[in-house]
């Protein structure tokens, strides 16, 4: 598998540390509201990543925090009369309920942030040791990136262009403008920790680096989240972590495009500022996954309502396609087709195709694109088969690369009212008796309940309009 790395800008061959085994981090939400598409996105695309490394026979340990303390949290903690952790566990609990709802597996380890404070200040205690890192009278410490001579590398800027953003605000002790907290000394009012320092909390790029180091170690395969998070966040965290440790922190850095909506970058000054809760009431949560993974995962992608709907036309196509395959299951025959074996090579081809797709870079586009080239052979070849063996085989392959994408999750196995299902059988008795108009009236009668028939060479099917 090749994937595109960052830090050096190219497509790299996938060599872990350990072979079979895969180390990933990826940057988790700061919990403080509900998650915004703006985050689904890294959450579906990096599930799918860790779902086709396992796929293909890794051992993945995955890692992904949450950010429980921060000043947004403290912030809508004061709004609401409450505290920090009130807050942080309350939307962690809905965090929970979206990322189940996209059918997002949950990662091997969610460490918090306050859950690492010996940690952090381990790292910290090295830092100013070692003399990349400074306390101030007030209770903060700095670290000094001039002091890193490859700090930029990930974002791939020199250091003077990025110092000529950066500025001291009213009240920072630190000394120059793009040196960055690792503790922020205690406020009146604000939750804080002991430390060598004095009362106070960890800065934000500070704790990934810690749990890194405490869950994956030293040095890990693959780091991963949004573009926005390569500066600062990402480069912070290489900078802090390099220089206590001693070595390279990540081999490889993944980060997955923006998400634009109606062709404008999604921002809430701009009002077009959506919440994963919002759009699921709507549309529904699959439909979500489906956007989130239907163009490769680099490249920016549009939300609209027209694309979401476009989203579910394309999941009626698979779910019907599944639904086909369970019926064909029940009523197929034992015969099997002379033509069997090219069937299923036929079938295998599209597993490759998948398989091809999929180690160019996570390509999911094309990696869909293979699963409906799959549907396609399933409708021409397989159903019209009547082969309970095909049928079985194509089945078994539609699970496989659908359960990779983490789609068609939501399958239900629907029931009929008893008297729905004697009209569907003295239907079925009428056809046979060749009464074509009681046969047409009965379809009417169904079909004005919201019960569709649809007659095939295995029998009838139905399915609710």
């Amino acid at each position: 598998m090749r994937i595109y790395n960052t830090l050096t800008r190219k497509k790299e061959e996938l060599e872990t540390i350990t072979p079979g085994e895969v180390k990933v981090y990826a940057c988790g939400p700061t919990v403080y509201n509900y998650i915004h598409i703006g985050n689904a996105r890294p959450l579906c695309v990096f599930d799918t990543f860790r779902r086709y490394l396992e796929y293909r026979g890794y051992k993945v340990n995955f890692v992904q925090n949450f950010t429980d303390i921060d000043d947004k949290i403290i912030k809508r903690a004061n709004e609401e009369g409450t505290d920090y952790k009130t807050v942080s566990e309350k939307y962690i609990e809905e965090f929970w309920a979206d990322v189940k709802g996209m059918n997002i597996r949950e990662a091997t380890v969610h460490p918090k942030a306050t859950e690492n404070i010996d940690e952090i200040i381990s790292i910290i205690s090295t830092l100013v040791e070692k003399g990349y890192a400074y306390p101030v009278e007030n209770g903060d410490v700095y670290f000094s990136p001039k002091k890193f001579k490859e700090y930029g590398k990930l974002s791939h800027q020199p250091l003077e262009d990025l110092e000529a953003g950066a500025r001291i605000n009213i009240g920072e002790l630190k000394k120059e403008p793009m040196d960055f907290a690792l503790w922020k000394g205690a406020k009146p009012g604000e939750p804080a920790w002991d430390s060598p320092w004095g009362k106070g909390r960890p800065g934000w790029h500070i704790e990934c680096s810690a749990m890194v180091r405490r869950y994956l170690g030293n040095t890990i395969d693959i780091h991963c989240g949004g573009q926005d998070l390569v500066f600062p966040h990402h480069e912070n965290e290489i900078a802090q972590s390099e220089c206590c440790n001693g070595v390279p922190f990540a081999k490889y850095w993944m980060h997955n495009g923006y998400i634009n909506v109606d062709n404008v970058k999604m921002s809430k000054s701009l009002g077009n500022f959506f919440t994963v809760r919002d759009v699921a009431e709507k549309y529904g949560y699959e439909p979500i996954r489906y956007l989130m993974i239907s163009s490769q995962y680099r490249s920016p992608i549009n939300y609209s309502v027209d694309i979401i709907e476009q989203c579910k036309a394309s999941l009626v196509r698979l779910y019907t396609c599944r639904d086909s395959l369970d019926f064909a299951l029940q009523n197929a025959g034992e015969t099997v087709p002379d033509n069997a074996d090219e069937i299923k090579k036929q079938l295998d081809s599209r597993r490759e195709q998948f398989c091809r797709a999929m180690d160019d870079d996570l390509n999911t586009a094309d990696g869909i694109a293979a699963v409906f080239e799959l549907v396609r052979d399933i409708n021409v070849s397989v159903l019209e088969s009547g082969s309970k063996d095909l049928v079985a085989y194509a089945t078994k392959l539609f699970d496989e690369l659908t359960g990779v994408l983490g789609l068609v999750y939501n399958r239900k196995a629907e029931t009929l009212d008893s008297d729905i299902e004697a009209l569907i059988e003295a239907r079925q008795e009428a056809r046979k008796a060749k009464n074509w108009a009681e046969a047409d009236r009965i379809r009417d009668e169904l079909k004005a309940q919201g019960i569709v028939l649809e007659d095939t060479p295995q029998g009838v099917k139905w399915h609710r309009a």
